[in-house]
């Protein structure tokens, strides 16, 4: 598996707990992921503007056709005015029938986010 560095968002992580959310998307055809993968990476670069946005990783697990999210939010009212970002809603439209999409939120105040939510990227499904 290979993950992206630290998207930052504009928001500070602070001391309170975060929204931290994991998106896992595997595709049904092999031919779909560079696309896909590509489609991810634009919607990464919103982070440095997103009301909310504390930041997110992009992975990637390429011999499972699966890649995914994990990103960090100041609250769950940030998370869901993401979901209905127009450049996010016109992906998921695109995508809908190309894979399986999973997903879990949770709140957290673990000092290192990415081992938080490691156990849940790496999961088999």
């Amino acid at each position: 598996m290979i993950r992206s560095r630290w998207i930052p968002g504009p928001e500070p992580r602070g001391d309170g707990p975060v929204v931290v959310s994991r998106t896992d998307f595997r595709v049904h055809r092999v031919a779909d992921l560079p696309r896909a993968c590509r489609t991810g990476w634009r919607l990464g670069g919103l982070w440095p503007e997103l009301a909310g946005a504390v930041g997110v990783w992009l992975w990637a697990d390429l011999s499972r056709r699966r890649i995914g999210s994990v990103s960090v939010w100041r609250a769950e009212s940030d998370l869901r005015a993401f979901v209905r970002h127009p450049l996010h809603v016109e992906i998921m439209r695109a995508y809908r029938d190309r894979g399986t999409l999973t997903s879990d939120t949770w709140d957290s105040l673990a000092a290192d986010l990415w081992t938080d939510a490691e156990d849940r990227v790496t999961a088999r499904r």
